[in-house]
Order: structure tokens, then C-alpha cells, then sequence
């Protein structure tokens, strides 16, 4: 072949190199070229408006080859999809590179953190024996002992520290202030009930014998009945006044108050003014005028004794046998009841299928008095021997008991007299 003819050929397939040429590969046919081609085509349609210069960009990109939706069937494609792959790769390393460093920076902060507070502690006490002769002088430590960013950090805390003891103190100083304002304000009203309570015990009894039967005939209206002389002092004064309970060598001698709710006497006294020791009142629905199967009273269970606040002394068998009975007086007739059931019972919402004791008031027959009676005995911390048949008459006294939420703690008499 001659030099010029040479030359020729060489230019011919070098052109064809040229024109079958994509992505820098080359193809020897123009079949491997046009799949080439479609691989190009396909890769530019998954790239789109992706920027393979942000990782978001580039792990979407992976997810979409990596569902296997596309096929790639020259070098080109698989080419492309080793570079995603790669490229996605190398994010998710820097991603782990930076989680850890993350982590050991957090570490020692940590570290630093606690070994900080270490110095701090060991700066606060100051004197530590020597550990190589515990007979020398006790070393002590100094911010000079530490390097300039460790007294910086010291120093740090410390004011950290001082900040926070400040503000604590200022915290704790009005609500100390508030405490103590309580407190005298508790015992003073509850110093305030207890002479209160004091007089009215005196006032009752004070027209015993001082008022003629005529006159108590023409004070009574026809259907009521007669107030007890004893009383009539006290009802003139406050006309809510329904009874007296007294249990002897207690603190428990009050008056009873009801009313057309059970929320009033809660906190208010005899005189009706606000109180939070409030009065022993009984259940709006009892009538002792007509009479019921049980007379329920409630009283707050005081932190100073007052009201019921030592009647959950009767959780001890040995207080009861001290304690077997309580009297209780209507403005219509004295009463005297002997301790039957003692148990902690809760107030339960309305869906609750259960036993309520302050809901037994009147039985509607002797089977249902005897239900009542047999799951008292079932709650009943001990066996008085005391038992109740239909037609007797109970006093019930309800108070708050704190071991559980809504707790309350009951007391449940039977009448003797």
C-alpha cells in the first residue's frame, strides 16, 4: 500500500472511531453505539434537575437505581451506576465520619464536664492527705496547680454554681416566707375553731330547764318536731344545726351541721364564715326528722387533729377497744352507737359497678340491708363481734384517708339505745 493510500485508510477509520464515540468510550459497532446512546438517553432522563454536587440529590438517585427500575446495557449505564454508587458511598462515610466525631466531641465534653466538677469538689475540701506518707501535711489545691483552659473552665462552673445558688436562694426565700405565713395562719385558725368550738360546747345545755313547755309547744309547727332544750340555744343561733357528736377522751365533740348540698360545711364554721376546717356536717339526703337506715357524716381529716383528723386512729384494734362508742345527739334525741366496721373504702366514679358506702342510706328491703352489712364486714380491718340486723338504726363518719387517691376512711356504728 502506498504511503499516500495508507494514510487514506487511517483517516477513514478514525473518523468512524470519532463518530461512534460517547462518554469517552468507543464502540466498534454502530449497534453497541446506538445502545450506548440509549444508555445516555436514560441516564439524562434519571439525572433531571438533580445536581449530583449535593448529597440529597445523590442518595435519591441511589434509591432510584437501586429499585432496579432502569437497565443499563453498555458500559456507559453500568459505568454511571458505579459512579452513583461510589459517590453515595463516600456521603454516607463522611456522614459516619462526622456521627463519631460528633459522639467523641460530645465524650469530651463530658469528660471535661465531670472532671471540672472533680476539681471543684476536690477545691471545696480543700485538705487531702498525702497517699505516699499519710503522716505528712495535708496537700491542698489551687486553680495554679491546673492548666489556663482548665482554670478557665473552673472558674466557669464555678460562677455556673454561684449563679444557680443565688437564684435558688431567691427562690426558696419568699416561698419559705409563704410557709411559715401558712403555718401561723393554719394554727392560728385552727386555735381560732378550737375556742370557738369551746363556747359552743358551753352554750349547749345553757336552756336546759329555762324554758316552759308552753312555750317550746308554741315555737313547735305543726308536723315538725320538738327540738331538744339542749340544743335550742345552739339552733337559735345557726338553724342548719342538725346535731352533736362526741366520742369520749377525744378531741372529736363538735357540732353537726347539714345543708342542701355536701359542699358548704366544707369550709365553713358554725358562725358561716370561711374556714378550711370546716364543720362536721351530715349527708344532704339523711332525714333524721323522718329517720333512715344510716346517718352518714363527713369531716375534713385535719393535719392538726381537729374535726375527723384522728379517726383513722380507729385502723388500730387496740383504739377501738378504748373507743367502742360514740354518741350522737339530733336536735330530736340523744343517741348513743357502738363501733361496728372500720374500713378504707374510696370515692368511685359513677361507672364503677361496686360497693359505695356513701350511697347506702335507706335499704329497700332486709335482703338489701344484709348486702350492705356483708360488704362492710368484707372491708372490715378487724371483727368487733358487733353485728346489725334490719330495722336497726347506723351512723356512719366518713373522713379523707391519704394512702390512696380519693381514699377515705369509715367509721360505721350501730344505735344501743
Amino acid at each position: 500500500m502506498t504511503k499516500s493510500g495508507f494514510a487514506k485508510k487511517w483517516e477513514e477509520d478514525a473518523g468512524v472511531e470519532l463518530q461512534w464515540t460517547i462518554e469517552g468510550k468507543r464502540f466498534r459497532s454502530e449497534e453497541e453505539y446506538m445502545a450506548a446512546k440509549r444508555d445516555k438517553q436514560l441516564i439524562d432522563s434519571i439525572i433531571g434537575n438533580l445536581k449530583l454536587d449535593r448529597p440529597q440529590d445523590i442518595e435519591k438517585l441511589y434509591e432510584k437505581l437501586k429499585s432496579g427500575r432502569y437497565r443499563f446495557e453498555t458500559i456507559v449505564g453500568r459505568q454511571f451506576d458505579d459512579n452513583i454508587y461510589e459517590l453515595y458511598r463516600q456521603i454516607k462515610q463522611e456522614e459516619a465520619r462526622k456521627e463519631e466525631e460528633k459522639k467523641n466531641q460530645e465524650k469530651e465534653r463530658i469528660e471535661k464536664r465531670q472532671k471540672v466538677k472533680q476539681t471543684i469538689k476536690n477545691l471545696a475540701h480543700a485538705d487531702k492527705k498525702s497517699v505516699k506518707d499519710s503522716h505528712k501535711k495535708s496537700e491542698k489545691l489551687s486553680l495554679d496547680d491546673f492548666d489556663k483552659d482548665m482554670q478557665k473552665e473552673i472558674l466557669l462552673e464555678l460562677r455556673k454554681k454561684e449563679k444557680k445558688r443565688k437564684l435558688l436562694i431567691a427562690m426558696c426565700v419568699p416561698i419559705c416566707i409563704m410557709c411559715f405565713g401558712y403555718l401561723i395562719f393554719y394554727y392560728r385558725q385552727a386555735g381560732k375553731s378550737t375556742s370557738e368550738f369551746e363556747e359552743l360546747a358551753q352554750l349547749k345545755g345553757s336552756n336546759t330547764g329555762n324554758i316552759s313547755q308552753i312555750h317550746r309547744t308554741q315555737d313547735v309547727q305543726e308536723g315538725e318536731r320538738e327540738i331538744l332544750d339542749e340544743y335550742r340555744a345552739l339552733y337559735n343561733k345557726n338553724k342548719k344545726l342538725i346535731g352533736w357528736i362526741k366520742i369520749d377522751d377525744t378531741v372529736i365533740d363538735y357540732p353537726v351541721m347539714q345543708t342542701v348540698n355536701n359542699e358548704y360545711y366544707l369550709n365553713h364554721n358554725f358562725n358561716q364564715e370561711e374556714d378550711k376546717n370546716g364543720c362536721i356536717f351530715m349527708d344532704c339526703k339523711c332525714d333524721v326528722s323522718k329517720g333512715c337506715d344510716n346517718i352518714i357524716l363527713y369531716g375534713h381529716h385535719m393535719q392538726s387533729g381537729k374535726m375527723f383528723g384522728t379517726l383513722n386512729k380507729y385502723s388500730q384494734e387496740s383504739y377501738y377497744k378504748e373507743h367502742p362508742r360514740i354518741q350522737f345527739d339530733t336536735i330530736y334525741e340523744k343517741g348513743e352507737y357502738e363501733v361496728m366496721y372500720v374500713f378504707r373504702s374510696k370515692v368511685y366514679s359513677e361507672e364503677d359497678v361496686t360497693f359505695k358506702y356513701y350511697q347506702f342510706i335507706n335499704a329497700g328491703s332486709e335482703k338489701e340491708f344484709n348486702s350492705y352489712m356483708n360488704e362492710m364486714s368484707a372491708l372490715s380491718l378487724y371483727d368487733t363481734g358487733v353485728i346489725a340486723a334490719y330495722g336497726d338504726r347506723l351512723l356512719t363518719l366518713s373522713t379523707c384517708d391519704y394512702q390512696e387517691n380519693q381514699g377515705r376512711f369509715v367509721v360505721v356504728a350501730k344505735r344501743v339505745n
